[in-house]
């Protein structure tokens, strides 16, 4: 059934009821796309790859918050200790290797699935992987800011990881409406504007404490991640509003993938210049 509001690829792309395979997976505009994916599942996974063996290894310790007892005053406090120390570089390539991941087995293994999907105006193996690959940025550009407590860093994980289902619930919801309901819209902004104020806030407390000594780099993935995270909502907006070439879910599709691309690899290698690069 074809959906009755979302942006369609084509209007004769309505997808079988029933059969193994769709009939669409040969329509060049699928093969065209089949072959970005293709490589795009390269050209994250080479960057990971690099970051691996050029980055500099650089351990960075998460904490957790424990009560103490003070036994002079027989009271309780919290104190922070630490947790456990990771690896940055393997932070930063896990989202690379994520995104590589998810376009390969959506160019191979899911390929005809996607196909249909795509018809219809949804691709849910997108918010799939942007639930995990998102929030993993969300959790370096936090520790970057100075958040090093495993609580929080599971909460800003948590909340970029609802705000992509968000997107997830929106394209399935509106599979069966007649007019746009943005509701789970409207949910995925407020659960992911809450890691980036969080974040503003760690950031404003370690500019005041250090009076202004915060890296530069760290303020530029600030804003250039705020931004890029920002796109991808506008893009969800252009879809449904089926505005100039938008009209064609195709083309959005095509402008998330391009922004997963650009996203990513900014944030990878402002870190990579900022933290993993060997002094000079």
């Amino acid at each position: 059934m074809a959906p009755q509001n979302a942006p369609a690829a084509d209007a004769t792309d309505v997808p079988p009821e029933t059969g193994p395979s769709s009939p669409l997976r040969d329509a060049p505009r699928y093969r065209r796309l089949r072959r970005w994916n293709v490589v795009m599942a390269v050209l994250h996974f080479v960057q990971g790859v690099a970051m691996v063996l050029l980055a500099e290894p650089v351990e960075w310790p998460i904490t957790r918050t424990r009560y103490d007892f003070d036994v002079a005053t027989e009271t309780l406090s919290p104190a922070t200790v630490q947790w456990i120390d990771v690896e940055l570089p393997l932070l930063v390539a896990g989202f690379l290797f994520i995104s590589a991941l998810a376009h390969a087995i959506i160019a191979t293994v899911r390929y005809e699935q996607y196909v249909r999907y795509l018809a219809s105006g949804m691709n849910p193996y997108r918010w799939y992987e942007y639930a995990v690959s998102a929030s993993l940025m969300i959790v370096v550009i936090a520790m970057l800011a100075g958040i090093w407590d495993l609580g929080t860093l599971v909460a800003l994980f948590g909340l970029v990881a609802v705000m992509n289902l968000c997107g997830l619930v929106m394209e399935r919801h509106n599979q069966t409406t007649t007019e746009t309901d943005w509701t789970a819209y409207n949910v995925g902004v407020v659960a992911g504007a809450i890691p980036w104020i969080v974040i503003a806030v760690a950031l404003v407390g370690s500019i005041v404490a250090s009076e202004g000594e915060v890296p530069d780099f760290v303020l530029y993935i600030y804003v250039s991640i705020f931004v890029f995270f920002n796109l991808f909502a506008v893009n969800m907006i252009l879809q449904y509003r089926e505005t100039w070439r938008w009209r064609r879910y195709l083309f959005g599709e095509k402008v998330y993938i391009l922004l997963s691309l650009v996203a990513k690899s900014a944030l990878a290698w402002q870190v990579y210049a900022g933290t993993l690069t060997s002094p000079i």
